[in-house]
């Protein structure tokens, strides 16, 4: 979060171009707050949980518009920068077994409408996913790996706290589906890793010269 808090302070001070905008920006606020509020509640500290969440809930509710707005007004993302889209699954699902966290008892609507949003996104990025592989794979793709592992657990969790009927099979079809979609990815890196195309050469200049 102190991160969030000083990343925030520069975007603030405005001067961004719309092309830099992607939900990379999630990162700082949104995923801190979601993932401190699961941290504080899991050792104890549910009303720090609740101060966490809270950030992460509105930081989202804000950037979102905008990274949405640049989505649909401006100029297609660049092929690199395609698999940042699986971030734009993390929020809801995330906050969702946050929101869990911080919270006792059988599921509310809230928790089953944060669900519900992160269905939602995980639908249109399958809609996507040709479009998505016009990137070969990179390392870039374990940006899906957070969202596609909190929809499996925040599905498990609304199980766990009592949600019976197409949720239960639901459940069982996306914890099947996340060890698939993460093992792939594992697996794609470890291939990247050993042919020496992990990461990309650093520029040294014309080596002509």
């Amino acid at each position: 979060m102190s991160f969030g808090v000083y990343r925030s302070g520069r975007l603030w001070m405005g001067g961004r171009k719309p092309e830099t905008i992607t939900p990379i920006l999630y990162l700082p606020t949104v995923a801190g707050g979601f993932v401190s509020a699961i941290v504080a509640s899991t050792l104890g500290y549910r009303e720090w949980g609740a101060l966490f969440f809270g950030a992460g809930m509105f930081s989202w509710l804000a950037l979102e518009s905008i990274i949405i707005h640049r989505l649909y007004l401006f100029e297609e993302l660049p092929k690199p920068l395609h698999p940042t889209l699986g971030i734009q699954l993390a929020p809801p699902v995330v906050g969702c077994v946050a929101y869990l966290s911080i919270s006792s008892g059988q599921p509310d609507a809230f928790a089953q409408i944060l669900f519900g949003y992160g269905l939602l996104q995980a639908l249109i990025l399958l809609r996507l996913l040709p479009w998505l592989f016009q990137q070969p794979f990179t390392a870039s793709y374990w940006a899906f790996t957070l969202g596609v592992a909190a929809l499996s657990l925040s599905s498990l969790r609304l199980v766990e706290r009592g949600m019976t009927g197409v949720i239960e099979k639901l459940a069982v079809l996306l914890f099947i589906s996340a060890n698939i979609v993460i093992g792939s990815i594992a697996l794609g890196t470890v291939w990247l890793l050993l042919r020496g195309k992990l990461l990309p050469l650093p520029t040294t200049g014309d080596r002509s010269k």
